[in-house]
């Protein structure tokens, strides 16, 4: 099975190697046909401490690294890299 890649922006950089990162999503709703936006936090591992808060980044599914670790950075997007 694939693993997932996100893209978000960079929200806390305060832990040791970790990141927390927002990831929206835009959906439709189904009764109000309206476009809705959601947001979600994950902390992603990110061993090099390359990045900041307002960063871009892509975070890529893993197995658990710690209680709430599960997302490890793996860059910046393809198109905020241009």
């Amino acid at each position: 099975m694939p693993k997932r890649i996100l893209q978000g922006v960079v929200v806390s950089d305060k832990q040791e190697k970790t990141l927390v990162v927002k990831v929206e999503r835009r959906f439709t709703h189904p009764l109000l046909k309206k476009t809705v936006r959601r947001s979600k936090n994950y902390h992603a591992h990110d061993e090099s401490k390359d990045f900041k808060v307002g960063d871009h980044v892509a975070i890529e599914e893993t197995k658990p690294i710690s209680r709430l670790k599960r997302w490890i950075v793996i860059g910046r997007p393809a198109q905020a890299q241009g």
